[in-house]
């Protein structure tokens, strides 16, 4: 569950002292400066996934500063990885300045000092992971050297890593203690493959593996509708060999081929299930999914759902009644 808060429901008077204390909490005491009382507000939201911690915040109007006395005085040795969603940041260490923009992943920690301020009056958007320092198994010296780096998030692990972060955002207050546990492990290995691709470094065989995972289902997700996906395409797209890629599926409670078959019925079932999909033929919605013969895809079907497409379908029309006409002219 999501724990919310905002300096809207503040009175004007004790809003900065509200978030100086809030930003305590969630990441490490700060001295806060309003730069511009006139839009300053912070509106926060956090999700605990275990020992990693994510938060959302839209800012405006206010400067951080993680000072050295700040640092001797309490630190909880969290390394942050802020993804900007939305608008500019600027970041200084270490008498750098940089500016950061929508798209953006940039690395901190909490045993360094650094100052940032959101630089959009209407609000920056900022996504971050707080991970404890030992959690990481990549060489602490190369990760301070990155402290204060922007990474790119268009493009290779580096868009996974943003795709994954919205997901989470989207669907995490749905996921059971559980289920954020392992999320909490595939943020880790995400976050690692990441920061070890631009430090060049090597990775431990089963974050590699989690990386390597999460990679072939985005590639899988995205490939649906091509009839001539397939564990052969899958392996040569990512340059393993087919027992590689098998032995990557070994963990989970599916084959290759069954993942892609399930992923394949199910946004079948959600087409057959939209009304504003009632005019396009069953077969064509198959075909769009990837199924080029209709009676395997009705076989398939059958045998996932116990139903037919036809009759799932009659069903789904059933219980959501008629579309609505527009009115005669």
């Amino acid at each position: 569950m999501w724990s919310r808060g905002s300096t809207d429901e503040v009175e004007a008077g004790e809003r900065e002292e509200w978030y100086r204390e809030n930003l305590s909490r969630s990441l490490a005491p700060h001295e806060v400066t309003i730069t511009d009382s006139k839009v300053f507000h912070v509106r926060f939201r956090g999700l605990s996934l275990g020992q990693i911690e994510l938060s959302q915040q839209i800012e405006a109007g206010h400067r951080d500063r993680r000072t050295p006395q700040l640092i001797r005085q309490s630190d909880p040795e969290h390394y942050l990885l802020g993804l900007i969603k939305r608008g500019h940041i600027g970041f200084s260490r270490n008498r750098t300045d940089v500016r950061m923009e929508t798209g953006d992943v940039v690395l901190w920690d909490t045993s360094h000092p650094y100052v940032a301020a959101p630089l959009d009056s209407e609000g920056t958007v900022v996504t971050v992971l707080s991970i404890p320092r030992a959690m990481f198994s990549l060489p602490a010296n190369g990760l301070d050297a990155a402290l204060g780096s922007r990474f790119t998030t268009r493009r290779g692990l580096g868009a996974l890593y943003r795709q994954f972060l919205t997901a989470l955002e989207t669907n995490g207050a749905e996921c059971s203690p559980e289920d954020l546990r392992s999320l909490e492990q595939t943020a880790l290995s995400l976050a690692s493959g990441l920061l070890a691709q631009q430090l060049n470094v090597g990775l431990p065989p089963e974050t590699r593996q989690q990386v390597m995972l999460r990679r072939i289902d985005a590639f899988i997700d995205h490939h649906l509708a091509d009839p001539q996906l397939s564990p052969r395409s899958i392996a040569a797209r990512h340059n393993i060999s087919l027992r590689g890629l098998y032995a990557l599926f070994d963990g989970r409670d599916e084959s290759v081929a069954s993942s892609v078959r399930r992923r394949r019925l199910e946004r079948c079932r959600t087409d057959l299930a939209d009304p504003g999909l009632r005019g396009l033929p069953i077969h064509a919605i198959a075909a769009r999914w990837g199924f080029a013969s209709p009676s395997t895809f009705a076989h398939a079907f059958r045998q996932a759902f116990g139903t037919t497409p036809v009759a799932y379908r009659s069903s789904m029309r059933m219980s959501s009644g008629p579309i609505d006409q527009p009115p005669a002219g």
